[in-house]
């Protein structure tokens, strides 16, 4: 017997395994005899009423074997004599188009200018501890890219660019819980994404692919239009029949590199603005309407927010950005003499912190002073914005922070709360960094924040600066349908930091689109 169940349940019930057992077999009247196999397909929390309820999709067999979860099997040929194509960066990107390049019979060759995820846990301690930036190997560069070290979020609107599901399956497939398969608002969590990163570059070098770290990209092998290889830090040329560019949102030499050699790129929009830290607690209370503590079944409660403020008679956006329920604020910077915070949290989400960024939109006109830079406009703001940050914080590591309240009432606060930030914060104005184009929307939509979440804006809730690699404020162009560069032929900008991705899962699908369009364009040229 099989049956599909839709179920509206209680988290003790729906959150706990023993207990969801035990109300399936009385639901079903199953027998002592019956042998059932119960397994949930989706899950979902619905706060919206004071009385949380969790929606479950379950599959339950009878005395019968069900099928398996996993519709995608790890089966890579070797591809070690194929033809190759060059990938620059091995994060989400980088790793998937690397993969789904070996299914298509082509060996790629990766060239990661950080560490691989073990060596990098040495930087990240000395960006903590020494306030030491590694500008080749941080929370934004080494393996597995910017996505290794946060809270590992699988989750995307991005439903049209490719099969959500075999992404899924490939992490599950490579040592990610099944759990993420389930869930509507999945996540790896910052502990596990580094062994099952690990994981997946072995299929990547047991398939005969390499990958190269510690080798930054210098300079591009173009003749007539078209792009032939890459050269390395160590002056070696390395051929390919294709370059696929995925170096994430914040390899700004790359945009400099493009720049210089007059190769076409494009500014873009993108959004800055601050972290903002409550005690996790405070977010449970609000969301899920409960006096003490959410209780032994809940998760870590999360929140989304977004509003619409005006500014000089002109419209912004502000809205929460990659909300990270018991995690942590970890210093991003990728060069000394700037302070970027980020978020990320472990797989339990246990940390007594819930933290978010609140950002504002760019504007075109907000770049006007830079337009001297061209399309590098964006990224010349952004700089400038990290570098006061560093100086009003003391020059470290130390990031500027301000309490919320104080922030919206124009006040220094004369005492922070604790932080899970831990190179440590300064009390500073956080006027005096942020533009006033950031600044007011910021304030007016705190306010706002606080009417939508009763108690969000409290005295319990800190802002930390700067919240700056949101996206990347530059795009590389590509045509739609091959994903190669307009003007530069053998060239395919792809993920984050080309302007085609926001996040893990949207960077990991597009990895395997640009993949499968160089593959394709190689298969015409044989034929041709």
């Amino acid at each position: 017997m099989h049956q599909t169940l839709q179920l509206t349940l209680a988290p003790e019930i729906a959150l706990d395994d023993e207990n969801f057992r035990q109300h399936i077999i009385k639901k079903l009247r199953l027998r002592a005899t019956d042998t059932p196999i119960i397994r949930k397909t989706r899950q979902s929390i619905d706060a919206r009423s004071r009385q949380v309820k969790v929606n479950v999709q379950a599959e339950v067999y009878v005395n019968e074997t069900p099928p398996s979860l996993i519709g995608f099997q790890l089966d890579y040929p070797d591809v070690s004599k194929k033809p190759q194509a060059i990938i620059i960066g091995c994060g989400p990107a980088g790793m998937f188009a690397a993969l789904r390049l070996i299914e298509l019979g082509i060996k790629p060759i990766i060239f990661e200018r950080g560490k691989d995820v073990r060596a990098r846990r040495r930087d990240l301690a000395a960006i903590n501890k020494e306030h030491i930036v590694n500008p080749e190997s941080n929370y934004c560069f080494g393996e597995g890219g910017a996505g290794t070290y946060s809270d590992g979020k699988l989750y995307t609107r991005s439903n049209k660019r490719g099969d959500i599901r075999r992404v899924l399956e490939i992490f599950v497939g490579h040592g990610a819980s099944e759990q993420i398969l389930i869930d509507t608002h999945p996540h790896i969590g910052t502990n596990k994404l580094p062994v099952v990163v690990s994981e997946m570059r072995e299929s990547i070098l047991k398939a005969g692919g390499e990958i190269h770290f510690d080798t930054k990209v210098t300079d591009l092998i173009i003749d007539q239009n078209t792009l032939k290889g890459v050269i390395t830090d160590d002056n070696k040329e390395h051929l390919g029949i294709g370059v696929i560019l995925a170096t994430g949102h914040s390899a700004r030499d790359i945009y400099e590199l493009l720049d210089a050699k007059k190769i076409l790129i494009e500014s873009k929009s993108f959004a800055m603005g601050v972290r903002i830290e409550h005690p996790q607690n405070t977010i449970d209370k609000i969301q899920y309407h409960c006096e003490k503590d959410r209780g032994p079944y809940l998760p870590a409660a999360s929140y989304s927010l977004v509003t619409q403020t005006r500014y000089k008679g002109i419209q912004r956006g502000v809205f929460s950005f990659c909300m990270c329920p018991g995690g942590f604020i970890v210093p991003a910077a990728t060069a000394s003499g700037e302070v970027v915070v980020n978020g990320m949290s472990p797989s339990r989400r246990d940390s007594p912190y819930a933290n978010s960024g609140i950002v504002v939109s760019i504007e075109e006109h907000d770049l006007s002073p830079y337009k001297e830079f061209g399309a590098l406009a964006g990224l010349q703001y952004q700089k400038e914005i990290e570098q006061a940050a560093c100086r009003f914080a003391g020059a470290t590591q130390t990031a500027p922070a301000q309490l919320a309240l104080d922030f919206v009432k124009g006040k220094v606060s004369s005492q922070l709360r604790e932080t899970s930030y831990q190179p440590g914060l300064q009390s500073v104005d956080l006027r005096e960094i942020l533009p006033a184009e950031i600044a007011f929307p910021l304030s007016e939509a705190l306010s706002d924040f606080g009417q939508k979440m009763r108690g969000y804006l409290s005295g319990d809730a800190q802002l930390i600066g700067v919240e700056s690699r949101t996206s990347s404020p530059v795009r590389i162009p590509r045509e739609t349908e091959t994903c190669e560069h307009p003007e530069l032929k053998g060239l395919f900008p792809c993920g984050e930091g080309a302007g085609y991705a926001g996040g893990i899962m949207s960077a990991a699908m597009d990895g395997e689109r640009c993949a499968a369009q160089l593959a394709k364009l190689y298969a015409n040229k044989k034929i041709q």
